[in-house]
This record gives C-alpha cells, structure tokens and sequence, in this order.
C-alpha cells in the first residue's frame, strides 16, 4: 500500500469499441483500489470516440456519485461552439477539473486550424487541457500556449514515441505538463524525462480503463525516482494543478 495519495490525472469512464469488458465506474473503483489511486481523472469513451456532448452528459451523474472520480469535459475540435456550451453548462457543478482533447479521432493534429482555433476559445475559460499528443508535434504546445496566457497542458502520453521532443517543449514552457502513460513501454521512455524535463511539470497518469496501471507505475519504478519526486510525480503537483488538495482531505489524504 503506498504511503501517500495517488492521483491519476488521464482516465476513462464507459465502454471502449475495443475487446475488454468494462463500461460502469465500478471498473475504475476496482483499478483505483488494486493500486491505491485515491482519485482519478476520467474522461467518457464515448466522448473522445463519438459522440463529446453526449459522453459528457452522460458522464456527470457518474461524478456525482463517486467522490474519488473527477471529470475532463471532451471537447471536438471540430465544433468548439458545441464545446463552449458543454463547457458553460457544465463547469459551473464542480465536478469536473479540465477538458480532453483527442487529436486521433477526430482528425485534427496539434497545428490544425481547428485546434487553434479550439485553443483560443478555451482560453476564454482558462482550463487545463489533458491532450493527447504522440510523435513531434508535441513542440507545437509551447507556440500555442504562448498564444493563449490562462491555460495549462497536459500532454498526454508524452509525446510517445518522442518523450525527447516532450521533456525539450516542457523545459520551454513552464504550462506545459507531461504524463508517461502510454501503450509504448521502452525503458528509458520515463527516465530520460525524468533527468531532462522540470519535476514539477511531472504528473502520474495511467490510461485506465483503456491501459492496466501496471504499465504506468512499472514505467516511473524503472525510472527510480527519489522519494521527493515520486511524491511530487503521484501527487502534490497534480493537486496543485487541478486545487485537488481539499478534496484530498475530504477523503482522508
């Protein structure tokens, strides 16, 4: 059991099209318990996949049944109009602590118009952004959040295949946030991050329900982190990110 809270800031709630059988919160409680996540960021399949507003829907009554969940609210790049209502009609509960952007799905890479345009109107609101990022576009991120002052990124996956490029745009934007979770598990993914991009920029995120947590916690043990950063990594700078520290405590952290 670890000795301090766990935060898992790139989740998911609901059924994948892929061939696992999950969909109810009751898999992500089991996960969360299996490796001692306290709270976990999720974000709805369905919403990433096909269908943003109606995911995100159908997400908020989960949240406000389980105080270890918290939500992203999906945002389609295609239609951030659409996004701008979900977000006003949403942020207001609480419940939810930033938006996720996928790039894959809805065909709209990290330079697209669209998602600069989708940048802009988030802006407005001052989110955190969890997006997905895989390969050297991730160098894009810095650019755009230079462009627009009140938001914060999580690059999800670290850039994957290029972790290098991802601790580099980390060291060039004190905004910009890097978590390992990701299908890719080369041993020296985590740890060059760790010795090339700023710990506090650092977050622990797994992909459940898509990915097992092993894969997660088996990439940051390989790094051999010092006590201080793996409590930083697990915790601290997430609930400073996300203003997780009062729900922590409701929960006994």
């Amino acid at each position: 059991m670890a000795d301090h809270p766990i935060i898992d800031v790139h989740g998911h709630w609901g059924p994948w099209f892929f061939a696992m059988d999950i969909g109810t919160a009751r898999e992500n409680i089991r996960l969360m318990d299996a490796y001692d996540i306290t709270i976990q960021l999720v974000s709805a399949a369905e919403g990433v996949v096909y269908d943003a507003p109606g995911g995100n829907a159908r997400l908020s009554p989960i949240l406000e049944s389980q105080p270890r969940l918290r939500g992203y609210l999906v945002v389609n790049p295609n239609d951030p109009d659409a996004a701008a209502a979900d977000l006003r009609r949403h942020l207001p509960s609480g419940l939810w602590s930033g938006v996720k952007i996928h790039t894959g799905y809805p065909l709209r890479p990290i330079d697209s118009p669209q998602m600069r345009e989708t940048f802009a109107m988030l802006n407005e609101f001052g989110v955190v952004i969890l997006i997905h990022t895989w390969g050297p576009d991730i160098l894009v991120l810095p650019e755009l959040l230079a462009q627009n002052s009140r938001l914060r990124v999580v690059a999800g996956h670290m850039g994957a295949d290029r972790w290098d490029l991802a601790a580099q745009a980390a060291r060039d934007c004190d905004r910009l946030y890097l978590e390992p979770s990701c299908s890719l598990t080369e041993t020296m993914r985590f740890r060059h991050v760790l010795a090339h991009a700023p710990i506090r920029q650092l977050l622990f995120g797994t992909d459940a329900t898509l990915i097992d947590p092993a894969v997660a916690f088996g990439l940051v043990a390989d790094a051999a982190p010092t006590r201080e950063q793996e409590e930083l990594l697990f915790w601290k700078n997430a609930a400073d990110l996300f203003g997780l520290h009062d729900q922590l405590a409701n929960l006994g952290n």
